[in-house]
């Protein structure tokens, strides 16, 4: 279940921080390092310096310019923040991890170092992971937040806790399908004039996905969802 478990770093700023991820990820025996958007080039030699012996993670990962193509094969996206945020997606502590199923394709988002995740790039999640600290003195650093993370994912696994059953013939959507339905969604929208006023569009199009992206559909599911938008395409909204 190792191999399932990605770590996504989103517009990481410093080089040092970077390497550093890579090096905790190897501490817990996990290789899927991906990164989107890094403020320094990437890779580069202080990245590679300050990995260690994780320089085959670095070698390895992957880069994208953002999360959506980041997260199109990923099956449940977890967010991880400092602190509570008032979005209508389910908020998950690290003891609560053995809720996630681990046989799936799992990817945990980290925010920049100087302002983690915004609710924009919340809403493709699926969780929202909170690790607790000091209450006057939240701000974790990049490094240490993924390493508490991989520590207590590691634990969890070795333990095998996480147990579950589920019919073989339902196929789990994944990133790429709720994706897909989502851009048929809002197209059929537009079609119709949907978002008006048109200075509301980017915050409807955030509430939008998250409730599909929180939602544990099936590709069975997407179809349907899919003929139903194209369906009410035709229709006029008054």
């Amino acid at each position: 279940m190792f191999n399932n478990i990605s770590f996504i770093l989103n517009k990481p700023q410093l080089s040092e921080n970077i390497g550093a991820c890579a090096r905790a990820m190897k501490n817990f025996n996990f290789s899927k390092l991906v990164v989107i958007n890094p403020k320094p080039i990437y890779p580069n030699d202080k990245i590679i310096a300050t990995s260690v012996g994780a320089q085959d993670i670095i070698k390895k990962s992957r880069i994208y310019e953002s999360i959506e193509p980041a997260i199109k094969n990923i099956d449940c996206l977890i967010s991880t923040t400092s602190r509570f945020r008032n979005k209508n997606i389910k908020h998950i502590k690290l003891n609560e991890l053995n809720k996630i199923d681990f046989s799936k394709k799992i990817a945990f988002l980290f925010g920049p170092e100087a302002s983690g995740l915004s609710n924009n790039e919340i809403s493709f999640s699926n969780y929202l992971l909170q690790i607790p600290s000091n209450s006057q003195f939240q701000s974790l650093n990049l490094s240490h937040s993924l390493i508490i993370v991989a520590q207590a994912t590691f634990q969890l696994l070795n333990m095998k806790k996480s147990k579950y059953s589920k019919s073989k013939k339902i196929k789990p959507a994944t990133k790429k399908n709720i994706q897909s339905m989502i851009n048929l969604c809002v197209k059929h929208l537009e079609e119709i004039n949907f978002f008006k006023p048109k200075e509301k569009k980017p915050k409807m199009l955030e509430n939008l996905r998250s409730i599909f992206y929180k939602m544990d559909l099936s590709q069975k599911e997407t179809r349907i969802l899919s003929s139903v938008f194209a369906s009410l395409s035709k229709k006029k909204v008054d």
